[in-house]
């Protein structure tokens, strides 16, 4: 394995293993091109099946460009959260955490309460582009602060910034608490209907700032793959091989709350869903390099979300209950791997 070469080196001065040949290569990449070709054709089946006008009239190609909105939001919202639990995991060398224990998810809850609070049953009408993006600078903001304090002099803790994360998270929920107490009945419904997750309530005049911008921290991130296989093996021997570890963890870091709060800004928080697809990623994966798991966790990623979008819309009629299945499923999985950590 990758690591293995790495550790190999640092400690002993032998040679790095032997690059495995190209059939070995083939066969590792197997499980990648299955997922994506089964991701391929479940985004085929979204935009064509049920579609009532005859194939290659107008009005067939009407519907299909009305469901590309919601097939960008998923491969979207796929790619980011997916992305986003990788990183996370990488950073803090803790694979049964997720981004949320920072409080990104009550700070969006704060955020949206604090609307509604202060604007009333108006909130409902201040969505655009302007909004959007104030909220996901402020998110952004608030973690690279965060960081950039925890991470200075003598504070270089990740686990006092995960501590501090899940107080602001717990203080950020109680402020948004108090306030939701005071809504008036219409008020609560404006706002239930902002906290809930949901793939419909994507902004098509969003998406593509969003989508650039996931682009942007992904093609960053493939570049920095190998650096990254370092840093995931923890701060002792990633200093040790020459990688400046503080920086590298913080980098990763601000990245992450950037993909995490256009994801939230765009669809609403998901809490377990990364984990889900980063879990899976890592079980079907033949090795722990980044090269491997992160595509794996993309295509897996796009295939819970597009496989849940087409069964619950064309088989059980209640696509609206698509996030709450992603984070059921994801909250069991949770819950099944913290207990097999807990008895080992």
């Amino acid at each position: 394995m990758e690591h293995t070469s790495i550790v190999r080196l640092a400690s002993t001065g032998e040679p790095p293993l032997v690059a495995p040949p190209r059939a070995a290569r083939w066969r590792d990449a197997l499980p990648i091109v299955a997922v994506f070709a089964v991701a391929a054709a479940l985004a085929v089946a979204i935009l064509v099946y049920g579609n009532p006008a005859p194939p290659g009239s107008p009005g067939f190609w009407v519907i299909v460009q009305s469901r590309l909105t919601s097939l960008g939001t998923i491969s979207f919202v796929a790619v980011a959260q997916a992305l986003a639990t990788v990183l996370f995991h990488t950073a803090t060398s803790n694979r049964i955490l997720t981004p949320s224990i920072l409080g990104f998810d009550a700070l969006y809850v704060l955020t949206q309460t604090a609307l509604v609070f202060v604007f009333g049953t108006a909130a409902a009408n201040m969505e655009g582009i302007p909004k959007i993006i104030a909220q996901s600078v402020l998110m952004v903001l608030f973690a690279t602060l965060l960081y950039g304090w925890l991470f200075s002099g003598t504070r270089a803790n990740l686990h006092l910034l995960l501590l501090v994360g899940v107080v602001l998270g717990i203080g950020f929920g109680s402020v948004s608490t108090f306030m939701q107490r005071t809504l008036t009945p219409s008020e609560f419904d404006v706002l239930s209907a902002r906290l809930f997750g949901s793939i419909s309530r994507g902004n098509p005049d969003y998406l593509p700032i969003a989508a650039g911008v996931v682009c942007a921290i992904l093609v960053f991130v493939w570049l920095r793959r190998r650096t990254y296989d370092v840093v995931a093996l923890g701060r002792d021997v990633a200093i040790g091989l020459g990688v400046n570890y503080r920086r590298e963890v913080v980098t990763v870091l601000v990245l992450v709350a950037v993909l995490v709060s256009v994801s939230a800004t765009m669809v609403g928080p998901m809490t377990f869903y990364g984990f889900l697809v980063a879990t899976l990623a890592y079980q079907f994966a033949r090795g722990d390099s980044h090269a491997e798991t992160i595509p794996l966790a993309i295509g897996i990623g796009l295939v819970t979300l597009l496989g849940a979008t087409f069964v619950l819309k064309h088989v059980f009629m209640a696509a609206g209950l698509v996030t709450v299945i992603i984070e059921f499923a994801g909250g069991l999985l949770f819950l099944i791997v913290l207990l097999r950590k807990g008895m080992r």
